[in-house]
C-alpha cells in the first residue's frame, strides 16, 4: 500500500462552516493573536482566553465534516494514510480517518496549567475554577504562539516516509509546520490543493486550485488511475 501523508490546514474545514479563526487584517475574531493564543495573554486575561476558546468549542460542536473529510477517511480502503493537521478541531476523526495527529493541540481537550498531561476530554465550556484531580487549573490543549510544538519531531518522521504528499488548505507559510514539506524525500510527488495556491512551482509538484471539496475528489480520480 502506498503511503500518502496529508498536511490539512484552516481551509480543510472551512466548507463545514468553521471560521479560520484569523481574518486578512490579523485579528482573531477581533482580538490580537497574542491576547487570547499566547502564555502571555492567557496570564494577562484568562477570563478572556476561556471565553473565546469556548465560543470556538461551541461552533465546533455545531458544524459536520464536509465531504472532503469523509473522502480522505474513505481513502484509507486502498492507501495508508497519516493526517498531520495544523487543525484543532475533530472533523477529521468524526468522518472516520483513523491516523490523525494534530500539530497544534485539539479544542475539545485540556490539560494542566502546569504540565503536559493529564490531558482531558472537554466538550463544554472552561473556565476559571475548573481543575484536575490534583487540583490545577485547567487550560485548553492548545500550542499557543511561542511554545513548543510537542509533535513536530513525529511529523518529520512521518513525512520523510511519504511515498506521496498531499496539502490541503494550508498557505504554506507559518512555520514550523510549513517546514514539514522539505522532509520528504526529493522524488515524492507532491499534490496542493487550495483555491489561492502558494507554493512555488517544482518538477514533483502538481498544483489543484480548487477548494477542498473540489480538490480531494480530483486527487482521488488521480490517485485511482495509479492503482
Amino acid at each position: 500500500m502506498k503511503h500518502i501523508v496529508v498536511l490539512t490546514g484552516a481551509g480543510m474545514s472551512a466548507e463545514s462552516g468553521l471560521k479560520t479563526f484569523r481574518d486578512t487584517n490579523g485579528l482573531w475574531e477581533g482580538h490580537n493573536v497574542m491576547e487570547v493564543a499566547s502564555p502571555e495573554g492567557f496570564d494577562t486575561n484568562p477570563e478572556l482566553v476561556f471565553e473565546f476558546y469556548n465560543q470556538r468549542r461551541m461552533q465546533l460542536l455545531e458544524v459536520k465534516p464536509n465531504t472532503a473529510h469523509h473522502d480522505l477517511a474513505n481513502l484509507e480502503n486502498n492507501f495508508k494514510i497519516t493526517i498531520v493537521t495544523q487543525n484543532v478541531d475533530d472533523l477529521h476523526e468524526r468522518a472516520g480517518s483513523t491516523n490523525v495527529m494534530h500539530l497544534h493541540g485539539e479544542l475539545l481537550k485540556v490539560r494542566p496549567v502546569n504540565d503536559t498531561k493529564p490531558v482531558l476530554h472537554w466538550s463544554k465550556d472552561l473556565n476559571l475554577g475548573d481543575l484536575d484531580d490534583n487540583g490545577n487549573q485547567l487550560r485548553p490543549h492548545i500550542v499557543w504562539f511561542g511554545e513548543a510544538v510537542p509533535m513536530l519531531n513525529k511529523a518529520v518522521d512521518i513525512c520523510s516516509k511519504a511515498d506521496v504528499l498531499l496539502i490541503i488548505g494550508t498557505s504554506m507559510q507559518v512555520y514550523p509546520a510549513a517546514s514539514l514539506i522539505h522532509y520528504v524525500k526529493d522524488d515524492t510527488p507532491i499534490y496542493f490543493i487550495d483555491p489561492n495556491p502558494t507554493l512555488p512551482d517544482s518538477e514533483n509538484l502538481t498544483i489543484i486550485p480548487k477548494p477542498a471539496t473540489e480538490g480531494v475528489k480530483h486527487f482521488i480520480n488521480l490517485m485511482n488511475d495509479h492503482i
